[in-house]
């Protein structure tokens, strides 16, 4: 099975990297954006039947930062 795993920065942590992609999108041209939030996608192919517990062990222990970063996942 596939799972797709998002991860964000949490509302509040500083991104500078979303920082610099809104500021290249105003200097193209590109107006009326305010604010850019950059994550990270991560696939997984995993055996079927993988228990969602599993997924969330793996995300809390390498995935995703927790302390700064919220994650969520979808199977595909």
């Amino acid at each position: 099975m596939k799972v797709r795993v998002h991860v964000m920065l949490k509302a509040g942590v500083l991104d500078p990297q979303g920082e610099a992609v809104r500021h290249a999108l105003g200097a193209l041209g590109f107006e009326g954006v305010s604010g850019v939030r950059q994550g990270k996608v991560i696939e997984l192919d995993l055996a079927d039947g993988t228990p969602d517990s599993t997924i969330t062990e793996m995300c809390e222990k390498l995935l995703a930062n927790t302390v700064i970063e919220s994650y969520r996942f979808e199977t595909v």
